[in-house]
């Protein structure tokens, strides 16, 4: 084998940081040579701005110069084209055009929408955790912030004022605590800015959302739905069938008549409603061995018992997190407790929550695999 294909296979060995396939495959040298050992080669980046070109210059240098026989490595850059560019979107959705990846039939990814009937339940706080959690345990795992009108995924996760990296009309989503993050604040002009959708165009954002980003191949998608049972409810059960549907609520009884329209909803569309979570349930007083039950007991094992009536099947109570105030400065910092304080009661309450929802309940008999033979 000659040295330049050498230098060819190792540089099949290095993969796009975002898009992560080999660089090899998506078209990214342009230029490759050999001459006496010195190897010059031009990598082309798929913006002019790319965040990864520190990454990938590393990457591809070390490399190459661990081709025995090479001397020097002259590395270039440049930007590929809108013909290129459309090379690459191809490769990484499998030569398909643009569309939602977790509506398709052969589709492994489980998709479990974080619904609640009234905001102000911590939804959003258990969601980040959720798939922190489920991370931890060596899943792939997104969340994507649907809560259009009170998104505050990114805070949680640490991503406040960073944007994805664009490639014309595909984007890659955020990554943090191994967990990949999209969200609409992502997009805004200022983060200030409100955002005043009706009901049509609501249902084309989360369209958007869900196929232009670049997703990869994803475990489980977590979806922050917005409070209530509203536009953007509906419209994930009609874009992705098969979706799954949590509902958050709270110990009080109140909040459980109001969260049971959650479930619902889920219900009329013919989503499957796989649990109930409450939050902010009793916790030890700090100062005494008595138990604390800041806002009432019974309202999760209500909602539970609710659903199940409804559905006419076991709707369980997957767990109760205590109320933790470590939860919320977690959540203001961008440091999810499940991380930050993973022995904690609330971190605790949560992992076991996130082992249940790991679980399928569904067989892979019938479902594509595509391996061949």
């Amino acid at each position: 084998m000659s040295l330049l294909d050498q230098v060819t296979h190792a540089l099949s060995q290095v993969n796009d940081p975002e898009l992560r396939h080999p660089i090899t495959e998506l078209g990214m040298i342009e230029d490759l040579s050999e001459n006496n050992g010195s190897i010059t080669l031009k990598v082309l980046l798929t913006i002019a701005a790319c965040p990864m070109q520190d990454r990938l210059r590393t990457d591809i240098t070390t490399a190459v110069a661990n081709v025995e026989g090479v001397s020097n490595v002259d590395l270039s850059f440049g930007v590929m084209n809108e013909e290129q560019r459309n090379f690459v979107k191809k490769v990484v959705r499998g030569g398909r055009e643009k569309f939602i990846p977790f509506a398709q039939p052969d589709s492994l990814t489980r998709v479990i929408g974080i619904a609640s009937g009234k905001g102000g339940v911590g939804k959003s706080s258990v969601t980040a955790n959720l798939a922190v959690a489920i991370a931890k345990n060596g899943l792939s795992v997104g969340i994507l912030d649907a809560d259009v009108y009170g998104h505050s995924i990114p805070r949680l996760m640490g991503l406040m004022g960073q944007r994805p990296t664009a490639i014309d009309q595909m984007f890659i989503p955020l990554e943090s605590y191994g967990v990949k993050t999209v969200s609409m604040e992502m997009f805004k002009p200022e983060r200030s800015d409100p955002v005043a959708y009706r009901g049509p165009l609501l249902h084309r954002v989360l369209e958007q959302l869900l196929s232009d980003a670049y997703w990869g191949d994803l475990d489980v998608l977590l979806i922050d739905l917005p409070p209530g049972t509203g536009d953007l409810a509906i419209s994930l059960g009609q874009l992705i069938p098969t979706s799954e549907i949590v509902v958050v609520t709270t110990p009080q009884i109140a909040a459980a008549e109001v969260a049971e329209r959650a479930g619902r909803i889920a219900h009329q569309i013919h989503q499957h409603v796989i649990g109930v979570i409450e939050n902010m349930s009793a916790f030890p007083c700090p100062t005494c061995s008595e138990t604390i039950s800041l806002f009432g007991e019974g309202g999760g094992d209500e909602t539970s018992r609710r659903l199940s009536q409804l559905v006419g099947s076991d709707v369980p109570l997957l767990g109760k997190i205590p109320f933790s105030p470590a939860l919320r400065t977690g959540g203001d910092e961008g440091a999810p407790i499940v991380d930050a304080d993973p022995t904690s009661p609330a971190a605790l309450a949560i992992s076991e929550i996130a082992e249940k929802l790991m679980k399928r309940s569904k067989s892979l008999v019938g479902v594509r695999l595509g391996v061949s033979t």
